[in-house]
């Protein structure tokens, strides 16, 4: 039998609505909308009525939001 390691990737900390709401300057009703288009990433569940955000998704987003309107001249 072959067992296969698993890559763990760093995600940095669990954000919840009201730090993702700080980070990207988006209001929750416009957040859930973008989720619901596939232009933000969806949250992971942590609970019955609990979710949250993998920061570097939500870093990764801000960056190409960036890369979007200023084009790939942006640095950090």
């Amino acid at each position: 039998m072959k067992v296969e390691k698993h890559q763990t990737v760093p995600i940095g900390e669990i954000l919840r609505l009201p730090r993702v709401k700080n980070k990207t300057g988006l209001g929750r009703s416009t957040l859930y909308n973008h989720i619901k288009a596939g232009l933000f990433p969806k949250p992971i569940k942590l609970g019955l009525s609990a979710v949250g955000w993998l920061e570097n998704e939500i870093e990764e987003w801000i960056s190409s939001q960036v890369k979007n309107t200023r084009g790939d001249t942006h640095e950090r």
